[in-house]
């Protein structure tokens, strides 16, 4: 089936990170360049992490380890086996 002439018309005016509308006035301020990315950014944004909510959950996880080391390390004890190796301070 072929779409009639005027078919683009009824494009979206952006489809994002893919294609977008542009007046002639853009494309001039441009000098008439019609690289895609002078008009539309394929990047993602990156996500944002909080640096010290992260410090706070592995200080909190080597504490774990620390303690789980600890508890399992009793358990060899009483069984006569050698323990393991004290995590890192």
């Amino acid at each position: 089936m072929r779409q009639s002439p005027a078919g683009y018309q009824q494009r979206p005016e952006s489809v994002e990170r893919y294609a977008r509308r542009v007046e002639m006035d853009e494309i001039e301020a441009n000098d008439f360049n019609l690289n895609v990315s002078h008009y539309v950014s394929t990047a993602k944004q990156e996500v944002a992490i909080d640096l010290s909510a992260t410090h706070r959950e592995l200080v909190e996880i080597e504490k774990q380890v620390r303690d789980s080391t600890a508890k399992h390390n009793a358990f060899l004890k009483e069984l006569g086996l050698s323990p393991l190796p004290a995590p890192d301070k």
